[in-house]
């Protein structure tokens, strides 16, 4: 549970004396009309609350700091709570000689009890009493809260005795969180000393794996439902993957764990260094900045940024326009490194955890391994990894100085064994970027081990992820390393510019494999091209939006970058040709296919002058699938399906002489199939 903050707004914001003195004047104008005093009381700390959010925004448009605003919120929002508490138990409900059952404590819980406020947030509030409710304490309370709700402000409330928090705290996992962080507002402060000690010896002791437990299972299923990926164009600033509420779990679990009252105590308990503990406060400063200014801007709990708000809060927070990256891509791109940090920061602590709690709790070990198998083994043919619960770990601190081909290499080992990553392993692997100089990039078993990654049938998807999510990716090919937490400020494209492209990486692995079935097509078309096409197929996925956000076209661009990086991955100078073709031509295919009369015999034979060959329209056409079908849910459709198709058919006779590839029955057959897989909610009657 936190301490008492100190806090105070200035008079300027909130002048808590001068409100008071006009409550005390109200209670005399309307004395005896309890209602109406209570009406008029609200009122006007309505409009002293509007007046100190006003001037709220204007420093936080002034200075940007998130945090110091969230801070100045929540002390304005102490001092109208102590107003109204005195207002009550002065002019309402005065107390003579109050008995011991007519004390009362008002307690901050949840985020209100953290010291922090975003202008929607909701307001809890625990009425703790000694002993069970009042006539009294019932009063009060409820001046308070019916105060609160004619202000137009969010209440969440509980009015209970020490013990039934107690008893609700054991029960309960919720509740449990919203006590942790419980602060004391005013009342009787021992009544709160006393609550708080019963609360770390009765429910806190050999519950902490429970709570951990709890609390990541809690964690995955709001990601679940804000959307898995951290980098989702229009992303949920508070559930989201890489949010404040990643923050709020990872200081709740620390607590939990290591019963600090504060922050920055966790800096001597060895959870983060000085170094790490910076990025967490600079995270939560970001992260409040954006979300107070959504607030502001909306003027409700809004938590997903949204385009439409994006460049005016990019604005606010002094982004300028750069070549190439507009002053709103700036931002966000700002945005999912820090949500990138966030998500580094929750390694580390899972880590710490599981090493320090392993022994003292091995059912914490466990809980946070994601397998369960035979615990410590080395691998065969290396003595620099091991794997620990079926993820890959590091032999000790110096594999990655010994030898940096082993930063490519962990991946490797990891995507051939099916290992998870350790986060020990990850968080030493981004500490050793500085070793991925330009002779590691030459070297040439890196390249090999680096192209094997990205063409390999074992989910290629994920493991290029995590080297992203390392910084190991973008380091190892500069290129990419640019357009990293890049977004597109458009409706279209659903993830980052990094994201999507790994995404088409899984994509192109689906359709490989058949997994894909609304993209048969495609998938049949891959078994027949050149078994060497099939690298450069990849390579090229992996290449093609690469140089998005420079002020030349990216398709151009994105082909000299592909011609310095092919000879690094051993391919000819004839396969890199193809590659940096593709990579010029990657949006022809879905422009002609969705822009032009596919019946017209021009726009047939100039997209034909274009493609050249059988080969290269085989391998267009699954790179324009799969391109589109990473660009978010529902992109992909049977309509794009058809017109690809089509355009396929029509340009394969004249690339031929007039010879095709597939017959009219197979044509049927593969539309047939995908009508099917776009109608799977259908029953049979009804197809």
């Amino acid at each position: 549970m936190l301490t008492p903050i100190e806090m105070s707004p200035d008079a300027e914001i909130f002048d808590a004396a001068a409100i008071a003195a006009e409550l005390a004047r109200l209670s005399e104008v309307h004395s005896g009309n309890e209602r109406e005093l209570r009406l008029a009381a609200s009122r006007h700390m309505r409009a002293a609350l509007a007046r100190g959010r006003e001037m709220v925004e204007a420093m936080l448009i002034a200075d940007r700091h998130g945090r110091r605003c969230a801070e100045r919120l929540c002390a304005m929002q102490d001092e109208i709570v102590r107003v109204l508490y005195e207002f009550a138990i002065q002019h309402l409900y005065p107390a003579q000689n109050p008995s011991e059952a007519e004390h009362m404590a008002v307690i901050a819980t949840g985020g209100y009890g953290r010291g922090v406020l975003a202008p929607g947030s909701d307001i809890d509030l625990l009425f703790l009493l000694p002993y069970k409710q009042t006539a009294w304490g019932e009063s009060v309370a409820e001046t308070i809260l019916y105060c609160l709700w004619d202000m137009g402000l969010k209440v969440g409330h509980a009015t209970r005795s020490v013990n039934e928090c107690i008893r609700a705290a054991k029960s309960d996992m919720t509740i449990r969180t919203a006590v942790l962080e419980a602060r004391f507002l005013l009342g009787d402060r021992k009544l709160y000393d006393e609550f708080v000690a019963r609360f770390d010896k009765e429910v806190v002791p050999g519950t902490t794996a429970e709570f951990v437990a709890a609390k990541l299972a809690e964690r995955e299923e709001r990601h679940r439902r804000a959307g898995q990926s951290r980098y989702l164009v229009e992303p949920n600033v508070k559930d989201g993957k890489g949010g404040l509420r990643d923050l709020h779990t990872l200081y709740w679990i620390a607590k939990y764990v290591y019963r600090v009252r504060e922050r920055e105590e966790l800096i001597a308990l060895g959870v983060y260094d000085p170094r790490e503990y910076r990025r967490f406060r600079r995270c939560g400063d970001f992260l409040w900045a954006v979300r107070c200014h959504m607030h502001f801007l909306t003027g409700r709990a809004e938590e997903r940024l949204s385009f439409d708000i994006q460049r005016e809060i990019a604005v606010r927070l002094g982004y300028t326009e750069h070549p190439g990256l507009r002053d709103v891509e700036r931002f966000m791109k700002h945005y999912f490194l820090i949500a990138k940090d966030v998500g580094d920061l929750t390694a580390i602590l899972c880590a710490k955890l599981e090493n320090s709690q392993a022994k003292a709790m091995p059912v914490l070990s466990r809980m946070m391994a994601r397998f369960r198998p035979r615990a410590r083994h080395t691998l065969s043919e290396t003595e620099d990894f091991i794997v620990d619960y079926n993820r890959i770990n590091v032999a000790d601190e110096n594999v990655f100085k010994r030898d940096p081909v082993n930063l490519i290499r962990i991946f490797h080992l990891a995507q051939k064994y099916n290992l998870a990553f350790h986060p020990d392993a990850m968080h030493l692997a981004t500490r050793s970027l500085k070793l991925i100089d330009q002779e590691l990039r030459e070297n040439e078993e890196a390249n090999r081990l680096f192209l094997e990654i990205l063409t390999s049938k074992n989910d290629a998807e994920t493991v290029l992820r995590r080297m992203n999510e390392a910084g190991v990716l973008g380091t190892f090919v500069p290129a990419f390393g640019r357009i990293v937490a890049m977004m597109q400020f458009n409706m279209y494209h659903h993830y980052t510019v990094d994201e999507h492209l790994v995404r088409c990486i899984g994509a192109l692995s689906d359709i490989e494999a058949g997994r894909a079935e609304d993209a048969k097509f495609a998938t049949e078309l891959m078994r027949t091209i050149q078994p060497r096409h099939r690298e450069l197929l990849y390579v090229a996925m992996f290449l093609h939006d690469i140089a998005k956000g420079r002020v030349e076209d990216h398709s151009i661009a994105g082909a000299r970058i592909a011609r310095n990086l092919c000879p690094r991955l051993g391919f000819s100078p004839a396969e890199t040709e193809t590659v940096a073709w593709l990579i010029e031509v990657h949006l022809l295919m879905s422009t002609v296919a969705q822009s032009r009369d596919l019946s017209d015999r021009m726009t047939i034979e100039n997209f034909s002058a274009v493609i050249q060959s059988v080969e290269r329209l085989k391998l267009l056409t699954i790179l324009t699938a799969a391109d589109i079908k990473a660009v978010g849910p529902g992109v992909w459709n049977g309509w794009k399906a058809q017109l690809i198709r089509t355009l396929y058919y029509e340009t394969e006779p004249v690339l031929t002489g007039g010879f095709s590839e597939v017959n009219r029955a197979q044509r049927v057959a593969v539309a047939q199939a995908e009508l099917r897989a776009g109608l799977a909610d259908w029953t049979a009657q009804d197809v």
